[in-house]
């Protein structure tokens, strides 16, 4: 990631648009932790989690305001970096990862959407504690005026919650996690390779 990221920082209408675009994602996250809510269980942690994600998007997209003014006012394609594997991503995560509850455990219901939950979210935490990081630095070494520490240290936390939260759904967490890391993995590749694509870079 980091010839990519170096790339896109020095560029402020790139950088726009990848800020646009990690909003839109943490967005879509947001929105998929609310839907996964049965009417009655809703814990403190779900709560926090969907209000965390929202917030993230928000203040990824507040932060394009110290790249160019006016930018990216929406999530349309054209403000967007690999629009269509951006939207596609975290979708098709949580369709394969349902399809793979619903083979191995034969879960059906708010039982399969909270179980998707765990596992999508676990996948996703995973990859923002790699990713963020990464992003950081890059702006450091650009001397930026966007910074994401705040978003890294919750992300961090959130990991933890969800760690917590799968031991108690099930003692073979670690396999189901596992695979859900897996599926992700091949999805994120296919969103790397489109950023690439667009930007025209090959990332290391």
């Amino acid at each position: 990631m980091k010839n990519l990221l170096d790339k896109i920082v020095a560029d402020g209408h790139l950088h726009a648009r990848w800020l646009n675009t990690l909003s839109l994602m943490e967005n879509t996250g947001a929105r998929k932790i609310s839907a996964s809510e049965d009417t009655v269980n809703v814990t403190y942690i779900i709560l926090k989690h969907a209000a965390e994600e929202h917030r993230h998007a928000f203040y990824l997209k507040k932060q394009i305001e110290k790249v160019g003014e006016g930018v990216c006012p929406t999530y349309a394609r054209q403000f967007l970096l690999a629009p269509a594997q951006s939207k596609y991503y975290l979708n098709q995560l949580d369709v394969e990862v349902c399809r793979y509850l619903k083979k191995e455990l034969n879960l059906s219901g708010s039982n399969l959407r909270f179980a998707a939950y765990l596992l999508v979210t676990y996948a996703i935490e995973v990859r923002a504690d790699e990713l963020y990081p990464v992003y950081q630095d890059a702006l450091d070494a650009a001397g930026s005026k966007v910074n994401v520490k705040s978003i890294i240290l919750e992300e961090e936390g959130h990991l933890e919650e969800m760690i917590n939260q799968l031991k108690n759904f099930s003692p073979d967490w670690q396999l189901h996690a596992d695979k859900a890391v897996v599926i992700e993995t091949i999805l994120f590749n296919n969103w790397l390779a489109g950023l690439e694509k667009e930007i025209g870079v090959v990332a290391d």
